[in-house]
């Protein structure tokens, strides 16, 4: 039996929803991927009473206690947060703290592993299994949305990034992106994307960009994500103030990044963060440094990644038997 179980969970990138019209029986669905940075990193082990520290410390708390009712009754536990993905930056922090947290416990008591029944129990899964998956399997992935008996969205498809490519992320600090109670009354009164939309969404994916990743053309698969952008980006503008994104100077910047060469330009989840892809890393360097002044200017933080191929990582160090 362990005594200790750190985990690390990688951020992802929500790319786009495939359906919000749901006219055959299933809704959302979505294209998601996984990044080297930023992680949520921590660590649990058993104790007489529980204690949390670290950052998001509050909500960990309430998700621990969640989590042992459900899969240790009675049981107390230490945890520590070492690091935290910012929350409502469209990164899936609370997607990945509550699967972290459960992955721990599951290890901890010797319990199987089960990212999709956790998500369902912490109630991460509403609209998206994405979260879920790519906590599982890294890469990116297509989750088949959410019919009437579905628990958390399963995953339908998953590819490598390819490992010279590289992703440019640009962050607004003064902007959150839509969450709790507002996200919910967003979705609430959005009406149904049309069946055309919703179709063209599904076929970028299917016939595009999926394609395109395996084949690792970088054209194709920008091109497919950046029309994925615009439909979700239109439909979701009444609730951003009439604009594709949360932040407007991260729509400016975004615009100037897709004049320098980048591609695949869109913002993940209701942001503020904005995302854009390019080929191999000696480009990406190349634009950062021809618009880091702007970007600076606007008070907006530049920086760029790898795509993450693995799962969260899950280490048990085990006590030692006298």
């Amino acid at each position: 039996m362990s005594a200790k179980v750190s985990v690390t969970a990688s951020a992802r990138l929500h790319l786009g929803f495939l359906d919000m019209n749901g006219g055959l029986g299933r809704k959302f669905g979505g294209l998601g991927l996984s990044l080297d940075a930023p992680v949520t990193r921590l660590t649990l082990k058993r104790a007489e009473a529980n204690h949390v520290e670290g950052p998001e410390s509050a909500r960990a708390t309430r998700l621990l206690e969640a989590t042992q009712a459900v899969l240790a009754p009675g049981a107390h536990h230490a945890l520590v947060i070492h690091e935290a993905i910012p929350a409502h930056s469209g990164f899936g922090s609370g997607t990945q703290l509550a699967l972290a947290v459960a992955a721990a416990l599951r290890r901890l008591e010797d319990l199987p592993d089960n990212p999709a029944a956790d998500a369902a129990m912490l109630s991460r899964g509403a609209r998206s299994g994405l979260g879920a998956g790519l906590f599982a399997q890294g890469g990116l992935i297509v989750d088949g949305g959410r019919g009437p008996d579905t628990l958390t969205p399963p995953v339908i498809a998953r590819a490598d990034f390819p490992e010279n490519w590289r992703v440019l992320l640009v962050t607004d600090a003064a902007a959150t992106g839509l969450h709790g109670a507002g996200e919910k009354e967003a979705f609430a009164t959005l009406p149904p994307l049309s069946a055309v939309d919703s179709g063209e969404l599904c076929r970028r994916v299917l016939m595009q960009a999926l394609p395109a990743l395996v084949e690792c053309d970088i054209d194709a698969f920008g091109a497919a994500v950046s029309r994925i952008q615009e439909i979700v980006g239109d439909y979701f503008a009444p609730e951003q103030g009439g604009r594709r994104y949360t932040s407007a100077n991260v729509e400016r910047l975004m615009t100037r990044l897709r004049s320098e060469g980048a591609t695949g330009v869109g913002q993940t989840s209701w942001g503020p963060t904005g995302f854009a892809f390019v080929e191999s890393d000696a480009i990406a360097k190349r634009i950062v440094a021809h618009v880091e002044d702007e970007a600076r200017t606007l008070g907006l933080s530049l920086s760029i990644h790898k795509g993450c191929n693995r799962g969260a990582t899950i280490d048990a160090v085990y006590a030692r038997i006298a």
